[in-house]
């Protein structure tokens, strides 16, 4: 086989893997839309159970959980209610069409009680999945400000820190500066901190994994990447978009406060949100186990103190977690 051809089977994989990509966007929409009924209903019905979604914490995967410090924990025990939203899909007659949006962007918004930490009853996260002109995709987000009560910040300053590089490079008209105080000193903080003890609050200033992509960034790129597969098509050879030098300089990630953010929010919407029932589920199970066995456990593991989430809310017995002394290991930056 003469090696001018390969190419073109690159260009042929490339073309099948976005009409896969294509195919995958239309259903998830349309799940969404589907299912959006039925997510109304259990919100109705879970609204009435005391502890619901703490409990749903208590029990959630490893990778979310992991990021569940003692802290956290607390402020957890107070979480009324938590939503899950694709807010670029229309629900009205028109359901999907090209100016829907994409169903990946999505909108997680947590409710709390009043607590000893911060004074807001709601943070709201919004990720918008976007593309840049270098051809990277995927999702990125604004800093949430979270209002702090006084030496109660499980994020040691990083969430403010976050907030306000953001919102200097926003008034700057240029998402993309770097050389300023604020930026410098969220860099210096970021160095500092304990990567092995990343609250999962944190997670509440994360911008994106590579760098910030605007929507009018993403509307060209996605308009030139149409014209691309259209061309690929037609059985044209097309080079995909490099990265410019400064481009690769920006994504860096050395000011951003949670590398993983993006993966823990798509982890909480496709993970905890629709299999929400089933952790709640496996937390009654654990009650029901014997006081004995627990007590036993904890006689193994005097040494080895657990956060208590279910004890924090009032309900039931300890699941195996981290103690002070030990936090979640955060998974290394890839």
């Amino acid at each position: 086989m003469a090696e001018d051809q390969v190419p073109v089977y690159y260009e042929d994989l490339a073309l099948l893997e976005t009409q896969f990509d294509e195919v995958d966007r239309e259903i998830l929409a349309k799940q969404y839309i589907s299912t959006a009924p039925l997510y109304a209903k259990r919100q109705e019905v879970i609204s009435k159970i005391e502890n619901f979604w703490p409990l749903v914490f208590e029990q959630s995967p490893p990778d979310v959980d992991r990021y569940i410090t003692p802290n956290d924990a607390n402020i957890f025990a107070k979480l009324k209610s938590l939503d899950v939203k694709r807010f670029e899909i229309p629900m009205g007659p028109e359901n999907i069409d090209a100016e829907a949006g994409d169903p990946r962007s999505i909108v997680i918004r947590f409710e709390f009680d009043d607590n000893d930490y911060f004074t807001n009853s709601v943070l709201e996260k919004k990720f918008w999945y976007r593309r840049s002109n270098d051809g990277w995709s995927g999702l990125v987000s604004e800093p949430v400000k979270i209002d702090w009560k006084d030496a109660k910040d499980p994020t040691e300053g990083l969430t403010d820190a976050a907030y306000a590089v953001f919102e200097a490079r926003k008034k700057a008209g240029n998402m993309k500066k770097k050389d300023f105080p604020a930026r410098n000193k969220l860099v210096d903080m970021i160095e500092n901190w304990n990567a092995d003890n990343t609250s999962f609050f944190t997670w509440f200033g994360f911008v994106s994994a590579t760098r910030y992509i605007s929507a009018d960034e993403s509307a060209q790129a996605n308009k030139e990447y149409k014209q691309r597969q259209d061309r690929r098509s037609k059985g044209e050879r097309v080079e995909s978009p490099e990265p410019e030098e400064e481009d690769m300089a920006d994504m860096s990630g050395d000011d951003e406060v949670h590398p993983e953010g993006d993966e823990l929010a798509q982890l909480i919407a496709e993970d905890v949100w629709p299999n929400a029932i089933k952790y709640f589920t496996q937390a009654q199970e654990m009650e029901d186990m014997s006081e004995m066995d627990f007590e036993d456990m904890s006689d193994e593991d005097d040494d080895d103190e657990p956060i208590d989430l279910r004890a924090l809310v009032g309900k039931g017995k300890p699941k195996s977690k981290p103690s002070n002394d030990e936090p979640p290991k955060k998974k290394q930056k890839k």
